[in-house]
């Protein structure tokens, strides 16, 4: 259902069962992770999210990391010029 670069790969799934019988397959509640090492980049007018996460990730589907790390829930927010972005550095 999610790619294994989805922020949703690793969580664990659960069923609900209706009143009529009815099963509904859904993913549990996802926790941010925090990150043991962050770096700071200040956004620019040509920044894009996937363009960062290209850049610091070599990934542009990886963008979720700064946007939880920044503890976003509307991705667009994060790249407003002069804008201070948490970037988490992940380990390989």
């Amino acid at each position: 259902m999610f790619s294994s670069t989805s922020r949703y790969a690793s969580v664990a799934g659960a069923t609900y069962r209706d009143a009529s019988g009815r099963q509904f397959s859904y993913k549990l509640l996802r926790l941010t992770p925090t990150a043991p090492m962050l770096l700071v980049h200040t956004v620019v007018q040509e920044d894009r999210l996937d363009l960062l996460s290209a850049t610091f990730y070599t990934d542009p589907t990886q963008f979720w990391r700064i946007c939880d790390a920044n503890l976003a829930m509307r991705p667009d927010d994060l790249v407003q010029v002069s804008v201070r972005l948490l970037i988490p550095v992940v380990q390989r």
